[in-house]
């Protein structure tokens, strides 16, 4: 991966892929993972986010940047068989934390993608059971990167 701008420190997302931070991972690959946000849009909002702490996906290379896809394919697929919704938004936005990742959220209307409505309050409880969920689904479509 190449990287126009290099990182100056860790970001909060390489933190909790090292596990200096928590985080409810559903995913582990070698070059990508998924864990839950810990303000959720909608419940199973899942980050898709690669390993190396690069900032803007443009900067990835093919490689990488066709395993993310490959992963948001997955986890995506999972989603919609474990959370009721009408499809799966894709956003990437980055402009919060400066680490390539990308926000699948389970939606029924154009307006569930709107970062101003996250939940900071969603409870660790409802967490947990989100990220089983998609756990359990990803295990029945036959992933062997389902995170325990």
């Amino acid at each position: 991966m190449t990287s126009s701008s290099p990182q100056t420190e860790d970001s909060v997302f390489t933190k909790i892929i090292r596990g200096d931070f928590p985080g409810r991972f559903v995913w582990k690959g070698p070059d990508v993972v998924a864990f839950m946000t810990i303000a959720p849009l909608r419940p199973g909002h899942t980050l898709v986010v690669t390993r190396q702490q690069v900032d803007q996906w443009t900067d990835l290379d093919a490689d990488t940047w066709q395993e993310l896809a490959r992963v948001q394919l997955a986890v995506g697929t999972a989603l919609k068989a474990s959370f009721p919704c009408v499809r799966i938004g894709s956003i990437i936005a980055g402009l919060e934390v400066p680490h390539c990742h990308v926000h699948l959220v389970p939606i029924d209307h154009e307006s569930d993608l709107n970062f101003a409505n996250a939940d900071s309050a969603a409870s660790a409880e409802d967490l947990d059971q989100a990220a089983e969920r998609l756990r359990s689904a990803l295990r029945e479509l036959g992933h062997p990167e389902v995170s325990e």
